[in-house]
């Protein structure tokens, strides 16, 4: 059964619906490649995994341990080749964690915060990727800044 079906729209755009919930998403291509840059790009959508899945995965393990990693925060940069054929070169994925545990932020000790680190460089989607495409993930762990006086 399939997961996700595309629907090309034409002008080197598609709206994409995941069957399960009926979420829809578009692409469009880049404005270096014909495209005009309205939507994620199929390759901003493989980084997007990338990013998404770090995060989810850390937080499936961190869950196991009492720890709620809400208000954690990713920026990732795409950077695709200069030469043909056109593809991904390097991810770059800048992680910020905060960690709550029973409603309370606070750093966890080095062996948890190691095993959760571990995970960024082992989640489905980075396995999937082909060696050649760099996966440069930077991590820095604070605590959430409380928004009670």
């Amino acid at each position: 059964m399939a997961t996700i079906h595309i629907n090309y729209m034409g002008d080197l755009r598609t709206d994409c619906e995941h069957l399960q919930s009926g979420t829809h998403i578009n692409t469009d291509a880049p404005t270096d490649n014909q495209g005009k840059g309205e939507a994620f790009s199929p390759t901003d959508l493989v980084a997007n995994a990338l990013g998404t899945c770090i995060i989810t995965t850390m937080a499936i393990h961190a869950r196991r341990d009492g720890i709620d990693l809400t208000g954690s925060e990713l920026d990732v940069t795409k950077i695709m080749t200069t030469q043909l054929p056109r593809k991904i070169a390097r991810i770059e994925i800048n992680l910020t964690l905060r960690a709550n545990r029973e409603g309370a932020s606070f750093l966890p000790d080095d062996e948890t915060r190691t095993r959760l680190e571990r995970i960024a460089h082992t989640c489905p989607v980075a396995l999937c990727l082909h060696a050649d495409v760099e996966q440069a993930v930077r991590i820095q762990w604070e605590e959430a800044v409380s928004t009670h006086s």
